[in-house]
């Protein structure tokens, strides 16, 4: 005699038996879509957010410093909407006009007199490094 202390019926078992076999038997989600997923975390991050980077970081590309990609970052924003090849004239006009620090124009007034490619190209003439390799 089958125990009659649930509250469905036989067949209201069996399909929530056949709705949950994946989740009892796979050991893992049964979700399809990967949004629904719970994202992972780490626990790695450093304990000062505030502090700043230093040395070599995850993502800083071979021959250049975390301090590099900072700077050149700094750089291609405030070079950001000049037209390349650009001369040094107007690559400091630009930075001006733009509200650039007096300190980072002065940096590009001491630029050779030659046209630059790209701001990777400007930033390599003032000592800031250049990738070896682009990921």
């Amino acid at each position: 005699m089958p125990d009659k202390s649930d509250k469905h019926g036989a067949k209201m078992d069996d399909e929530i038996g056949r709705e949950t076999r994946g989740m009892v038997s796979g050991g893992h989600s049964t979700h399809a879509e990967e949004f629904k997923e719970t994202e992972p975390f780490s626990n790695d991050y450093p304990a000062d957010p505030a502090a700043a980077a230093a040395g070599d970081r995850e993502g800083s590309p071979p021959g250049m410093s975390a301090r590099d990609v900072e700077v050149r970052s700094a750089l291609a924003r405030m070079l950001s909407g000049v037209r390349y090849p650009a001369r040094p004239n107007e690559l400091v006009r630009h930075a001006a006009e733009g509200g650039a620090p007096d300190q980072a124009v002065d940096r590009l007034r001491t630029l050779p007199r030659r046209e630059y490619e790209n701001v990777a190209d400007v930033a390599e003439e003032l000592g800031y490094g250049r990738e070896e390799r682009r990921y």
